[in-house]
């Protein structure tokens, strides 16, 4: 399926599952905004996926920043179809609780679940209006309840099951608009956070947020967590 004339953002999107679900979607017609914290890397990326993609200093953790890129991206192209909110840290090491770094977990928050919710909040608008949306949260079955077994990765997985619930909350404040949001679980996958020895390529990782990000038009799936596809229980 073709997408001419929709426009994505991807946060985080200068390299890894980021960089490559760009690709996917740049390769499934839409014009790609690449969102980096480095003006420098988002250009880089934008060389390795073609003209379809646009480079955008973006920094999730910065509400300026935030407002400045999305107004940037509306002038440079009308305006944003598709949000995949990719950008995310994972800073835990070896902590377990009941251990607490506060500050790890400040900063955790700040770009896993505040920086999604800041990029979120400054696209919606335009979503509205237009009657038509996508947004993509990047997650992980890490921070399902279901299947959480034990307390590695704590503030990460913390902010995770946080983006989920606010997946889910925006899923049903946006119901009606012609806007869908979901969350995807690319799975353990080798990139700058899943390092080398993952099991996943980030073709593999990028498959399932791409499909959420294209669903076509009459496809009401909104707030659904999904991993391959498939759903995942929450």
């Amino acid at each position: 399926m073709r997408h001419g004339g929709r426009t994505a953002l991807v946060t985080g999107g200068a390299r890894g599952i980021g960089l490559e679900i760009g690709r996917q979607l740049a390769d499934r017609g839409l014009r790609v905004l690449i969102g980096a914290r480095k003006a420098e890397a988002a250009e880089e990326a934008c060389r390795a996926i073609g003209p379809a993609a646009l480079p955008l200093a973006l920094d999730v953790t910065s509400r300026r920043s935030v407002t400045a890129a999305v107004r940037e991206a509306e002038e440079l192209t009308g305006g944003i179809d598709v949000l995949v909110n990719n950008a995310g840290v994972s800073l835990d090491g070896e902590l377990r609780p009941p251990c607490l770094d506060e500050d790890i977990l400040r900063a955790t928050l700040d770009t896993n679940l505040t920086g999604a919710w800041r990029v979120t909040e400054a696209v919606v608008p335009g979503m509205v209006e237009a009657g038509y949306g996508r947004i993509v949260n990047v997650t992980s079955s890490y921070g399902s309840l279901a299947l959480m077994d034990s307390g590695r990765h704590p503030a990460y997985r913390i902010s995770k099951t946080a983006l989920n619930a606010l997946t889910r909350m925006l899923a049903a404040e946006l119901a009606g608009t012609g806007v869908l949001i979901n969350a995807a679980d690319p799975g353990w996958t080798r990139s700058g956070m899943g390092g080398p020895s993952a099991p996943r390529a980030p073709e593999e990782g990028a498959d399932t947020p791409v499909w959420l990000a294209t669903l076509p038009e009459g496809d009401g799936t909104t707030g659904g967590l999904f991993a391959d596809r498939r759903p995942l229980p929450w």
